[in-house]
């Protein structure tokens, strides 16, 4: 057997074993992921992309006119913010001390928040806007500021007819709809497509590392992560009196994506493991009842860093001008 033939067996094998850990890719062709992304309710158009994407930028959609969608889930880094904590209206932390999660590939969540209460991006929409420590806006406070811009009136008409009632929800549905657009196909994606080259023996060897030790247990599916689970299922985390989170009714928690896991720090739901190896530690004692070594932990980060994806390029909007009738900001 050639080294060359060895090296194929090898990563077919892999491809095997990963599929069959639950782990997919994000597809290569326009067609295939057009239907993962895809909502049946709103079909994705260009106009409501571009839309949705005014909207995701637009600060005055909030009571403050200072605090947008991109605020805390900022597009040019990893899809979040970066801090342990979110910081929304008059600078107040999340009083759960809660994390904002990436809004990269989370089209690929089974459920969105923390707790799973929503169940797709448009509803999830809805949360932070309203939400008191976050935008801290109202349904009539959103839909006046966007109504008062012939700008945005004639785009919504463009995107979805002339007849178009701009509502609350019609405002959040578009920007929900742009966030189904934020997927980042990686050199897993790649390799998993059929380029055995797109992972170094290093990384394949991480992958393997991290099949092995079980993250795949959770860690599954397209957004390799994504769906409900238990929380400190073999032993307490460490950090879990700094909030009050305790998930949902059953004690479920979303598992967080893993894709561009490396640009999300800090890790957990209120954000206080500070780097990738460590969180990965944490994990297996938790989650698994593992002890995960400095070589092992190793492993596994340098094949998470194989789901840092491809950014769709972002060029940021030139947003309509206020009108006399656009409500002011509202710092109290």
């Amino acid at each position: 057997m050639t080294l060359a033939t060895s090296s194929l067996l090898l990563s077919a094998n892999l491809k095997t074993d990963s599929l069959n850990a639950g782990l997919l890719p994000i597809p290569n062709e326009t067609s295939k992921l057009l239907k993962l992304i895809d909502n049946p309710n709103n079909p994705i158009t260009t106009a409501k992309v571009e839309l949705g994407k005014k909207l995701y930028f637009d600060p005055r959609l909030s009571k403050s006119g200072m605090i947008s969608c991109n605020t805390c889930h900022n597009l040019g880094e990893g899809g979040d913010d970066g801090i342990e904590a979110a910081v929304g209206h008059k600078w107040r932390v999340n009083p759960h001390h809660l994390n904002s999660p990436t809004v990269y590939n989370a089209v690929f969540n089974d459920r969105q928040f923390w707790d799973g209460r929503s169940p797709d991006l448009e509803d999830q929409a809805q949360g932070p806007i309203q939400a008191s420590p976050e935008m801290a806006a109202t349904k009539e406070h959103v839909a006046e500021v966007v109504n008062s811009m012939d700008q945005y009136v004639n785009e919504f008409k463009d995107a979805y007819g002339n007849n178009v009632d701009i509502t609350f929800e019609k405002i959040t549905d578009t920007i929900g709809l742009y966030e189904r657009t934020l997927v980042t196909p990686s050199r897993f994606d790649d390799f998993m497509n059929g380029n055995n080259k797109a992972l170094t023996n290093k990384e394949k060897k991480g992958l393997k590392t991290f099949i092995k030790v079980g993250c795949a247990s959770c860690h599954s599916g397209v957004g390799i992560g994504g769906g409900m689970n238990m929380l400190n299922v073999t032993a307490t985390y460490k950090y879990m009196s700094t909030g009050d989170f305790k998930g949902d009714k059953n004690g479920m928690v979303k598992v967080p994506t893993l894709r561009n896991i490396s640009q999300t720090a800090p890790y957990f739901h209120n954000g206080k493991i500070k780097t990738l190896k460590e969180a990965i530690v944490e994990m297996g004692r938790i989650q698994l009842g593992k002890k995960i070594n400095n070589k092992e932990a190793t492993s596994i980060e340098t094949f998470l860093k194989t789901l840092d994806g491809r950014k769709p390029e972002i060029v940021f909007p030139i947003l309509p001008t206020s009108s006399n009738t656009t409500p002011k900001s509202d710092l109290n």
